[in-house]
């Protein structure tokens, strides 16, 4: 049961039984505690001690802190009642009173108005009334909280999901995993990585994400708030009841973002190709996604390519109509590079009818998922090869390959119209189906070749200006040479 001490302040010892209190002066006021007077009671050389009523009281500390306690006796076994002391928690001016829902979960030992003090107080001392020990309820709850399981441990938990291929589609491309790995372990494991789900409040990681924003840009700051958003959602999933901090702030209030459809710079190029040489997959794999960065060619047009629709003679493939997406027949010029990769893969694959067969069966062709997968693991590899604060590599599909190659060959100035017809792109206008009719064959073999060409360039670490202003040249030149008209 509670009890009051109100002619004076006498020594007693808390919960932990460790700090003896010694006696202070009797409050003067020996009515209930006021917002007023807890604001401007000042310390002394010596603990203070005002009474609230029903067990309730307040500290004042030399130091200045001011804490809320309880003092109740408990029932032993033997008759007697045993003296506890409950710390309520700590008393600083502004502090906001709860809504009654909020009171229902708050915890004791943090920041509280006189109002919340009370509120807590009542629930201590219903504990009391039936026997219980409030002081031994909550150091019980403080070793389940110390054993539940912390933000890191569900991000891994999330991470081990959705990279298990059991999990179906949930699971996510190795490209996709590694960048939200990196955004953990760079942006979010050390503010956070330590706290319980309930921990973290909106306003607290709002400010955590205008920081992330500061110093390492709305990109990386979307990025975390979208992963935040994704483990809460995971954890709920799997029964636990947090609100989701994430929920609350909008994507929009740390940035938008046009619609970015991924290409690689030049510098990327090089790097994706160089790690590519040493990724563990076929060789012949590593040759073809070369062969589609050279061509720029879409996936299905690739992947059931056979050897009749080739043209060593003159140099050049002709997809028929039905693998195209316009449904015309499309002829692709190729660069010598190009047919030096077709010669490789020939030699490799003599008895098939594919281009590159199927790993095992040589009578069918690749499936359509084998080379994402050896983009995927060369994407991971050149992260896995990063420092922790670097930029990870963006991972990328086989058609951003295509764009890529469209991407490069506009910012070099080449026309629109010709790149769009390497591209078979369909144009309604007169300069792009001139440029796709089969007489202009030569400007469109030049720009082939001048873009196998930059790519050597770039994978030297050389500038590709020079070839550039040469590729330039040859396809004026071509433009007037009537050499291919019976293309």
């Amino acid at each position: 049961m509670p009890f009051d001490d109100t002619s004076s302040a006498i020594a007693e010892t808390d919960s932990a039984g460790s700090e003896q209190l010694p006696a202070s002066r009797k409050q003067r006021n020996k009515t209930a505690l006021t917002e007023t007077f807890l604001k401007n009671v000042k310390p002394s050389d010596k603990l203070q001690k005002f009474t609230d009523g029903m067990g309730l009281y307040l500290v004042v500390l030399p130091s200045g802190v001011k804490t809320f306690r309880y003092d109740y006796r408990v029932p032993k076994a033997d008759g007697s009642a045993k003296r506890e002391t409950l710390t309520i928690g700590r008393f600083e001016p502004g502090t906001a009173s709860r809504l009654e829902d909020e009171l229902k979960t708050l915890d004791y030992g943090l920041a509280v108005s006189l109002k919340d003090a009370r509120a807590l107080r009542d629930r201590a001392s219903r504990l009391v009334e039936v026997g219980e020990s409030p002081s031994r309820a909550k150091a019980e709850q403080r070793a389940v909280a110390a054993e539940a399981p912390t933000f890191g441990s569900w991000v891994q938990k999330y991470f081990e999901f959705k990279s298990d291929p059991k999990s179906g589609d949930e699971c996510l491309a190795d490209s996709t995993l590694d960048l939200r790995k990196s955004v953990y372990r760079r942006l979010l494991q050390e503010p956070l990585g330590k706290l319980r789900l309930e921990e973290i409040k909106p306003t607290a990681l709002a400010e955590l994400l205008d920081g992330v924003k500061s110093n390492n840009g709305p990109g990386p700051a979307v990025h975390a708030r979208e992963l935040v958003l994704l483990v809460y959602r995971f954890a709920i999933g799997k029964g636990v009841e947090v609100a989701n901090p994430a929920e609350s702030i909008q994507r929009r209030t740390i940035a938008t973002f046009k619609a970015r459809e991924r290409n690689l710079n030049r510098r990327e190029v090089k790097v994706f190709i160089d790690a590519l040489q040493t990724t563990q997959t076929m060789p012949t794999l590593r040759l073809v996604l070369k062969f589609m960065l050279l061509t720029m060619v879409r996936k299905g047009e690739f992947i059931d390519a056979t050897w009749k629709e080739i043209d060593w003679e003159r140099s050049s493939w002709t997809i028929p109509a039905a693998r195209m997406k316009a449904g015309k027949a499309h002829t692709v010029p190729l660069s010598e590079q190009a047919m030096d990769i077709l010669t490789t893969l020939r030699s490799c694959f003599p008895s098939s009818r594919y281009l590159h067969p199927g790993r095992y069966e040589s009578d069918i062709p690749i499936s359509n998922a084998t080379l994402n997968r050896s983009i995927d693991a060369t994407v991971k590899a050149i992260n896995d090869k990063l420092a922790p604060d670097a930029e990870p590599f963006e991972g990328f599909s086989v058609h951003d390959l295509r764009r890529t190659a469209s991407t490069r060959l506009n910012e070099a100035m080449f026309p629109e119209a010709l790149i769009e017809a390497c591209l078979a792109h369909q144009k309604q206008d007169q300069v792009a189906a001139a440029y796709n009719h089969a007489k202009h064959m030569g400007p469109r073999r030049a720009l082939m070749q001048g873009w196998a060409d930059m790519v050597d360039c770039w994978m030297k670490g050389e500038s590709a200006k020079e070839v550039i202003g040469a590729t330039k040249v040859r396809i004026d030149a071509a433009a007037h040479d009537d050499a291919d008209m019976d293309l």
